[in-house]
């Protein structure tokens, strides 16, 4: 069966993420395990870290991810926020192991006023200096497709590929697939015949073995704009299709998928945000 579910916010607890998560019907969580905005972070207490995962198996939550901060660039040429930003991924690394989190998403970073080659050797080697420094016991990344705004990594499948070829422990990395993101950086998912395309170009130059998430999101803006702009599902530009392919795609059955659409009430409908999305993606299931 198709695993369905969204971000949820950690506010007043860790725990608090997964009930709201089992309140609103979701299969799986994503969180952020401190603000996302602000390198700081208080640490987390053994309860809490307890509480939570308590909380995912009384809560029959299947499964659970977390989402690094957005401050974080690893690519950058900036010695002082390169260095800042893998120690921050280190962090992030040893908060989700913590909190028994098995992945956490991580944009793969921009390569600013470098070039592109010069990032995604600086991601490698930061990606690898952080596994230097956490247990292989513990939480692994998965590099996020991106819309590749600006000097964004990530955003072809080939620097995707670039980047996993060159990281020490092969299996400690995977991907996370956004639909929005990929859409915008112009690969096909509407039809039958171009989603399969797109599937199979992944498979090629990635492999699907290494996907071990999905952010499903409609976008914003138009095909290729590059732009990264996330709308409810069926509501954006890329229409219902191509969703209706990835819930139906057997080869993603045991994949979470994850919703980061908009969290306010539905134009339309008047449903909780998540609560209209999940309903529409379980409409699309073919029974």
């Amino acid at each position: 069966m198709t695993i369905l579910g969204a971000h949820m916010s950690i506010a007043g607890g860790y725990h608090k993420a997964i009930i709201a998560g089992r309140e609103r019907d979701c299969d799986c969580v994503q969180i952020f395990t401190k603000n996302n905005n602000q390198w700081r972070a208080k640490p987390i207490l053994d309860d809490d870290a307890l509480c939570f995962r308590e909380s995912v198996v009384e809560n029959e939550i299947r499964a659970t991810l977390s989402h690094t901060s957005y401050l974080i660039n690893i690519g950058s040429p900036d010695p002082e926020l390169r260095q800042k930003s893998i120690d921050a991924l280190v962090v992030e690394l040893e908060r989700a192991t913590q909190l028994a989190v098995p992945y956490v998403v991580l944009h793969p970073g921009s390569y600013t006023k470098s070039t592109e080659a010069m990032g995604l050797r600086r991601i490698i080697g930061g990606i690898n200096k952080a596994y230097q420094r956490t247990p292989k016991t513990g939480s692994n990344i998965l590099l996020e497709t991106t819309a590749g705004q600006g000097t964004n990594l990530g955003w072809r499948f080939e620097q995707l590929q670039k980047i996993i070829a060159g990281v020490k422990e092969p299996e400690r990395i995977g991907v996370c697939v956004d639909t929005c993101h990929i859409f915008a950086a112009g690969y096909a998912l509407a039809t039958a015949e171009e989603y399969q395309k797109t599937i199979s170009e992944f498979d090629e130059i990635v492999g699907l073995d290494f996907i071990k998430a999905f952010h499903l999101n409609d976008s914003k803006m138009p095909f290729g704009s590059r732009k990264d702009r996330h709308d409810n599902i069926g509501d954006g530009e890329m229409g219902i299709e191509p969703f209706r392919h990835l819930v139906n795609d057997s080869r993603f059955r045991e994949i979470p998928m994850y919703l980061e659409t908009p969290k306010e009430d539905h134009p339309e409908t008047s449903e909780p945000g998540d609560v209209y999305n999940l309903r529409v993606l379980r409409e699309l299931i073919e029974k």
